[in-house]
């Protein structure tokens, strides 16, 4: 559910006289496909949607372009015509903006005065409907009198067919792995300064695709750099085999002798983005030789995820550490579930060189042990890191979402005192290092809300990590003390940009920087060794050509500017907590310039989750928005991350009536303040923010003039029987109840329950036109809810668009689909806004 309203575009793409179908009115249906033709008339004349009508492509739209009579889609009239034009280009302005993925910092081998830098970045290939990455390198040069300056590569090197690449230890050596989209060998890359040294293909026999999803993936180098440990697909078994004589025993590889396969036992997977993903299971691969072994001893019920080496004894064997997520039961939805309970184990890594010497736990332990759960006492454990002296092993936790039930809540701060003596104790001492903040005092730290660690987050005191965390609105930089528990934020503690660390320089900082106005500017940090304040930083602004927007973009955002708000709680009761009593926040993006008496039209934006949050960084979808013409009220709603627990636990059991009536308070908060005119309000949201834009249109019909819903949550009573996360229903809709009435059958009360949560309760009283953006291939939120909703509102004569992209899942993220969602969403919002 969270992070489903997708804000990321970038890329290149443009189409001649090429128009998407728009109704004016009544239910229209649009099925995307990413096939292309030349026969575009036909097409047209068909209307099908903007990803299949490509023409020709382009560099930038011909504005001169029109279509006869004869060519027009049905139901698109010329004014929407020109506005989808003058949209479609400017929206290709926007998505020419890079993303940086990720960066890496290696040493220089000249006099050492400085660094080389490596950046991982994309942009969409929209042709393609795919991501394009490139990489980009920089010499960091420091002299004497502290200056910091780049000199960046003269071109970018597209990184074509590469799933994900892992620097070595010493930066000497770079693996790349490259995993096929069909049943072709999984290719590893061991490159050197100048040329790939190894080349290994892995047959699907051996494993299938290696994991690069950011959850389940890890890949980790050993400390001489000769074994890389990671986490790929398990083989598929064997599947029964028939020819017409019915079963055929044994199994035949030859396609031509009158046999078929059969499809064997169905295997439950993690859900949503994971379809037809099999078991993630643990591989080393020995780069001498380019033998792959699977780790042994763990048990077919445990997934694995984010492995790392332990530190080694010379002499001793081995041991990775990786995080285990258990399935004994159901395996519900993963993505973007912080909820389900995971722990940190130990296991024997194969190709040890003495048997005599293996590194035993402490006491008595059977032959046949050979993987030990180290973070018992806690229900959740995961982005495991030792400290660079290997002295501790320190991870988060999110055992109050565990705990709770809610998919993603405050994190906490552990660590475990790692042993150099031989020994592997099976139950170490769990230190709680930085625990959950409940109710922060006001410009306080909130607690940490963390969706990654870096690789090598450590300074070099060995005991300090920087990180980026959720602070109120913004993200923030954070340095933590991992002995003490000080936690410092050094951002810049008067910005409401949102910052995130990249990479570290040694002990200096490479970071990004942006804002809703602001397209992303890297920043160099360093500390400040003469100053009186407690580790206080300065930030040096590092030109570079990553970030790099036309003229046009330049001076359309420079006339817009944003601000952060406070808006108090209405009607607070007596048995809220201090936390959920408190201002929640929103994000208001309007025109520098002042016109007279009259406002830009509103588009109120509204986050996924609940339990998630819209930061203050540039999202290239909404300056898009916000560059044609709307003002933004970004409402980050009670139950959101980055504002303590009693916050977020406050939503839990009130999803429809607290939230609801968070986004209206905010709504009349900027209407009061002069900022908005209440006669041109729309309002869009995808997942949860699609359940609060349907709920908003039905309990509030005539507050709004347009709504945009992205895979909206409509009915829950349908949903909890064929979501990927039934167990949500009943936590958003129960509260704190919930774990003694959840159930894979749900009882009559609890879909009565339910559909009295759900936005089709209040369906009757909706007059709002509303776009559906829907993903058929949705595990989370299943098509079938969208459609219910929006054919209801069929019915009794809403103006209503449907899209349907058939190969996307929650998020709509494919480039095409992506592109094509906010074009219609912006044509939409200002046919109704006139």
């Amino acid at each position: 559910m969270a992070k489903c309203l997708g804000h990321t575009l970038s890329a290149r793409w443009c189409v001649n006289s090429v128009r998407p179908r728009f109704a004016s009115s009544s239910l229209t249906t649009t099925t995307t496909t990413s096939s292309r033709s030349h026969r575009c008339k036909s097409l047209l004349l068909k209307s099908l949607p903007l990803s299949a009508k490509l023409k020709s492509v382009c560099l930038a739209m011909d504005a001169s372009a029109t279509s006869s009579p004869e060519e027009m889609p049905v139901g698109l009239e010329e004014a929407t015509e020109a506005e989808c034009t003058y949209q479609s280009k400017l929206l290709q302005e926007f998505i020419n903006i890079c993303t940086i993925d990720k960066a890496w910092t290696f040493k220089s081998n000249d006099d050492g005065k400085g660094s080389q830098a490596m950046f991982s970045i994309s942009q969409p290939n929209l042709l393609a409907n795919k991501k394009r990455k490139h990489i980009l390198s920089s010499r960091i040069l420091k002299e004497s009198n502290g200056s910091v300056s780049f000199q960046w590569a003269p071109f970018p090197i597209e990184m074509m067919g590469v799933s994900t690449m892992v620097p070595s230890p010493s930066g000497s050596k770079l693996l790349v792995v490259r995993n096929s989209e069909n049943e072709s060998p999984t290719q590893f890359e061991i490159w050197s300064a100048s040329q790939v040294e190894k080349e290994f293909h892995i047959p699907h026999s051996i494993h299938g695709s290696v994991y690069s999803d950011g959850w389940f993936e890890g890949i980790s180098w050993n400390s001489d750099e000769t074994l890389i440990a990671y986490v790929a697909d398990e083989p598929a078994p064997s599947k029964p085999t028939f020819n017409a004589f019915g079963y055929q025993k044994g199994s035949s590889t030859d396609k031509d002798c009158g046999n078929w396969k059969g499809q064997g036992d169905w295997e439950e997977d993690w859900g949503e983005t994971y379809a037809g993903k099999r078991q993630p299971a643990l591989f080393v691969i020995n780069i001498n030789s380019g033998e792959v072994r699977g780790v042994e001893g763990i048990g077919k019920s445990l997934s694995v995820g984010q492995v790392l080496w332990a530190p080694s004894t010379k002499g001793l064997h081995q041991y990775l550490v990786f995080v285990g997520w258990s399935s004994n039961g159901r395996k519900l939805g993963i993505k973007y579930c912080y909820n389900r309970p995971c722990a940190l184990y130990a296991v024997r890594a194969p190709f040890h060189t003495s048997e005599a010497n293996e590194l035993h736990p402490k006491g008595k332990v059977s032959e046949d042990v050979q993987v030990f759960n180290l973070t018992q006492s806690i229900s959740s454990a995961f982005f495991p890191s030792f400290s660079p002296d290997g002295k501790y092993l320190v991870f988060l936790s999110a055992r109050s979402s565990v705990d709770s039930g809610a998919h993603c809540a405050t994190d906490s701060l552990y660590r475990i005192d790692w042993t150099s003596n031989g020994e592997l104790d099976p139950s170490p001492k769990v230190v709680n290092v930085v625990p959950v903040v409940m109710c922060p005092e006001d410009g306080c730290f909130p607690g940490l809300y963390c969706s990654s660690f870096l690789s090598k987050p450590w300074l070099s005191d060995g005991h300090t990590m920087i990180l980026s965390s959720i602070w109120g609105s913004t993200l923030a930089i954070l340095s933590v003390n991992v002995l003490s528990g000080n936690v410092v934020r050094i951002s810049p503690c008067d910005s409401a940009f949102s910052w995130n660390v990249l990479t570290l320089d040694g002990d200096n900082i490479i970071a990004v920087c942006s804002s809703p106005v602001d397209v992303p500017q890297i920043k160099y940090g360093y500390p400040i060794e003469d100053s009186s304040a407690i580790s206080a930083w300065s930030w040096i602004d590092i030109s570079s050509p990553i970030s790099s927007c036309s003229d046009k973009v330049r001076t359309l955002l420079s006339s817009l500017q944003f601000s952060v708000m406070k808006i108090p709680v209405r009607g607070i009761c007596d048995n809220l907590s201090k936390g959920a009593s408190k201002p929640f926040e929103a994000i208001f993006v309007s025109s520098r310039s002042k016109k007279s008496d009259a406002h830009d039209p509103l588009i109120v934006i509204l986050h996924g989750g609940p339990h998630s949050v819209s930061v203050s960084s540039f999202s290239k979808s909404l300056a898009f928005l916000s560059s044609i013409g709307f003002s933004l009220l970004i409402v980050n709603y009670r139950g959101s991350l980055g504002f303590g627990e009693e916050a977020l636990q406050s939503l839990p059991g009130k999803v429809g009536s607290q939230d609801v009536n968070d986004v209206l308070t905010a709504i009349d908060y900027v209407i009061d303040m002069g900022l908005a005119d209440p006669s041109k309000i729309t309002v869009l949201g995808g997942s949860h923010g699609g359940f609060l834009t349907t709920h908003l249109i039905g309990q509030a019909p005539d507050k709004f003039v347009a709504a945009a819903a992205r895979n909206p949550v409509c009915n829950l009573a349908l949903m909890v029987g064929t979501s990927d996360i039934p167990d949500w229903c009943y936590v958003e809709s129960y509260g704190s109840a919930w774990k003694s009435m959840f159930t894979g059958a749900p009882s009559a009360e609890d879909l009565a329950l339910f559909h009295s949560k759900s936005p089709i309760s209040h369906l009757s009283k909706v007059k709002a036109p509303t776009l559906f953006l829907l993903g058929a291939q949705d595990l989370r939120v299943p098509v079938s809810t969208g459609f219910q909703y929006a054919r209801a509102l069929k019915e009794k004569g809403v103006d209503v668009k449907v899209i349907v992209f058939p190969n996307d899942v929650h998020g709509i993220d494919k480039p095409q689909s992506d592109f094509e969602s906010f074009l219609n969403i912006g044509v939409w919002f200002k046919k109704y806004c006139k």
